[in-house]
């Protein structure tokens, strides 16, 4: 019986359990939306919540104390620099988990966890994504059409 034992194992001993909060909530804060399991989702959302806290705090205490948990240094500055002054306002709730399926392999319930008002953040990286691939269309498209110049000519020469 587990009367009284709180908190989510994920089928993991401890030390493995804290390293993939950790990277969970490195992930969340540097790419603002992560899917995962909706299980892991749901165990690393008060941390997540944790670590937006400290850095509203802002001070070197709160820092260090991010820097002890988080997995980069990067994610750090980017906590202190562009998500916690989001919420300077908002007193919790700072993260929004949507369910999106199921996995393939073994059916666990899939979710998307991110951050409340990343959507502008998102949808520049969605955008940028489509360009990119858009130009990648155009090349592929350009030596296509060179390729079956070339052939065109070698044909008509033969």
């Amino acid at each position: 019986m587990r009367h009284r034992n709180a908190g989510f194992k994920l089928g993991r001993n401890t030390s493995h359990r804290r390293a993939l909060l950790r990277n969970l909530v490195t992930s969340v804060i540097v790419e603002d939306r992560v899917e995962t399991t909706l299980t892991k989702a749901k165990a690393v959302r008060p941390l997540v919540e944790k670590m937006i806290t400290l850095g509203k705090n802002g001070d070197l205490h709160s820092r260090r104390q991010a820097l002890s948990f988080l997995m980069t240094d990067k994610s750090v500055t980017r906590l202190f620099e562009i998500v916690a002054p989001r919420y300077g306002d908002r007193q919790g709730g700072y993260l929004r988990i949507v369910r999106t399926g199921f996995q393939k392999g073994d059916g666990a319930e899939k979710a998307f966890i991110e951050l409340l008002g990343a959507e502008k953040q998102l949808d520049a990286k969605r955008q940028k994504r489509d360009d990119i691939k858009a130009k990648k269309r155009a090349d592929l498209e350009k030596q296509l059409e060179e390729s079956k110049k070339e052939e065109e000519v070698k044909e008509e020469a033969a």
